[in-house]
């Protein structure tokens, strides 16, 4: 009966989403004298067509409305129904044909983190509480709404249950308070990891989305940060425990004061699930009233900048080589960490984009090209955003399963920060290995618990006086001369790698940039900026990245030189150094 009627499937729209919301079932709901019907009108007066039912730790709040409805469906059926409760049974058909009501819930897990868990109306509300007591609430804090029931399961073991289950995990208020990315909260790194990286989990819930601030969540887990591979979609919803605002506390929202707008085929279940298993982030964007601009993801990328996992081609034309480039990104994305591509735009956000002038035969273009230059056959998602009057191709590339990809059947090409370079020997090895390995197969999660007690997330070692190399740069591992020709080997500190062999020559960018520092100036401790034994060589910006030039001095006076280290790569002593 809980159910909306859906039309067949059809177009993609916008549909207006708020995944958590509160009823008179939470024992902290501010107004215990609201009705279900209440909640469903104030739902239909701010426009919203999905909304889920996620009282604490309980289904009591979903199950008083579906029993009410069976009740006077019941009375209706027996011809008992007196005018009032006619008019009260036809109101929640009326509102239920407008509006998805999901049941769910917000679990406490160990250590007072949230989770919420959201399923298909079809469930029962017995399978929602059995699942419940999988999550060790007690049987007798079932109907009881309240933030606190005990010791529960652990947040991994928790994602992987309510999963199982069939439910949407989602990440309750992760930048706030009961959050699993809540700054400065005392944990380790690879507990941060597990809990916003895990298999299991689909989004995070986050108060920042439509924040313009460098630290803001989603700009964290967009992908290119080190430690944070997973590009994770980052939705809002209100966390109402009333009707409306209150206007004594603006932070106390109402009913639809925090929404998400999700591009569907259809309003269901099934739909919005499916978009919270891609990873296609431009599928959610924070809902602006009709007084403002939509949000724009292209506009949102351009000011993120290039980076390991996105790149700007403003043409595609043969001429001067620009097609070629963008299949050169497709390759080097596809034995990375996979990206988005914007065609149309540049990463400049002073210029306007040009956009593209045919899309369909543009995307036409894109997918032939791809098609007969990649090998081995790679599947890409092409579509438009529109950005500013313009269309915007976007092609979405995964992360490879038959690594190495190539263009021309033998040139590999690798992302590195903001380029894409053509492999070189130890990186094809790598790639290869990894392709003889096989997909890795998710933590268990008690593994992931008992490895959560450090800081250090990268694959670099720390050097000898246990400081923590930064977490993007190159450093020159060593270098040899053989036959009058010098060789290095660069680490990439990104992910722990070492290249050898390289020369002046050979190197690529950021390689050569080191090398050529080091050969020029070499390094002297009177140099550096010091904080205590870190200490920063230069400070400066390539096209729109801030860059810093590193350095770390052992007991012994060695001094360990990091170049290239961008704003992602700071963390620990090196925020001191630089000054954030």
């Amino acid at each position: 009966m809980v159910r909306k009627h859906h039309s067949g499937r059809g177009q993609r729209q916008w549909y207006r989403v708020d995944l958590h919301l509160h009823t008179p079932g939470s024992a902290d709901y501010a107004q215990p004298n609201v009705s279900y019907l209440d909640i469903l009108q104030q739902a239909e007066s701010r426009g919203l067509d999905i909304i889920a039912f996620t009282d604490h730790n309980t289904m009591m709040g979903y199950a008083s409305m579906r029993k009410e409805i069976e009740d006077l469906t019941l009375l209706e059926q027996r011809k008992r129904l007196h005018a009032d409760e006619k008019r009260r049974l036809d109101e929640y058909r009326r509102l239920l044909e407008k509006i998805l009501v999901l049941p769910g819930f917000e679990l406490t897990a160990t250590l007072g983190f949230h989770i919420l868990g959201i399923f298909a109306p079809q469930i029962t509300v017995r399978e929602l509480e059995y699942v419940l007591l999988r999550l060790n609430v007690p049987a007798d804090q079932l109907d009881k709404g309240s933030t606190e029931v005990g010791a529960t399961v652990d947040v991994l073991t928790a994602y992987r249950i309510i999963n199982e289950a069939g439910g949407l995990v989602i990440a309750a208020h992760a930048n706030s308070s009961h959050g699993v990315a809540l700054r400065g909260f005392d944990f380790g790194g690879q507990t941060k990891i597990a809990y916003t990286q895990d298999p299991h989990l689909h989004a995070l819930e986050v108060t920042d989305l439509e924040s313009k601030g460098r630290r803001r969540t989603a700009l964290f887990f967009n992908g290119s940060k080190p430690e944070y591979p997973r590009a994770m979609h980052c939705i809002q919803g209100s966390d109402s425990h009333q009707l409306s605002r209150d206007p004594r506390d603006k932070n106390q929202l109402g009913v639809g004061d925090r929404v998400t707008e999700v591009l569907l085929e259809e309003a269901s279940f099934e739909a919005l699930l499916e978009v919270f298993q891609s990873q296609d982030l431009a599928r959610t964007r924070p809902y602006r009233p009709t007084t403002q601009d939509p949000f724009d993801h292209v506009q949102a990328a351009r000011e993120q900048g290039a980076s390991i996992v996105q790149s700007f081609h403003e043409r595609m034309t043969r001429h001067g080589g620009r097609l070629h480039a963008i299949i050169c990104d497709v390759c080097a994305f596809s034995n990375t960490n996979g990206g988005s591509i914007y065609v149309g735009a540049s990463a400049n956000t002073k210029s306007p984009p040009v956009g593209v002038d045919n899309a369909p035969e543009a995307i036409s273009t894109l997918r032939a090209e791809i098609e007969r230059k990649i090998t081995p056959p790679l599947h890409v998602s092409i579509d438009t955003l529109a950005s500013r009057g313009t269309k915007v191709l976007r092609i979405g590339v995964p992360v490879g399963k038959e690594p190495p990809y190539a263009v021309d059947e033998n040139k590999i090409y690798v992302r590195n920060e903001s380029e894409s370079n053509m492999a070189v020997r130890d990186e094809i090895v790598r790639l290869v290995m990894k392709q003889a390995e096989g997909p890795p197969s998710a933590a268990e999660p008690a593994k992931a618990e008992a490895e959560a007690d450090t800081e250090t997330a990268e694959k670099a070692e720390p050097v000898e006086s246990g400081i923590v190399p930064p977490k993007t740069g190159v450093e020159i591992a060593f270098s040899e001369e053989r036959k009058g020709n010098r060789y290095y080997a660069m680490k990439d500190l990104r992910n722990g790698n070492v290249v050898h062999n390289v020369t002046q020559q050979s190197a690529r960018r950021l390689w050569q940039y080191a090398i050529t520092e080091s050969v020029k100036h070499g390094v002297k401790a009177e140099d550096a900026k010091w904080a205590g034994d870190v200490g920063l060589l230069k400070r400066y910006k390539r096209g729109t990245k801030q860059r810093y030039d590193l350095v770390h001095r052992e007991t012994d006076g060695t001094l360990h030189v990091y170049y290239g280290v961008t704003d992602d790569g700071i963390h620990g002593p090196w925020r001191q150094v630089v000054g954030g």
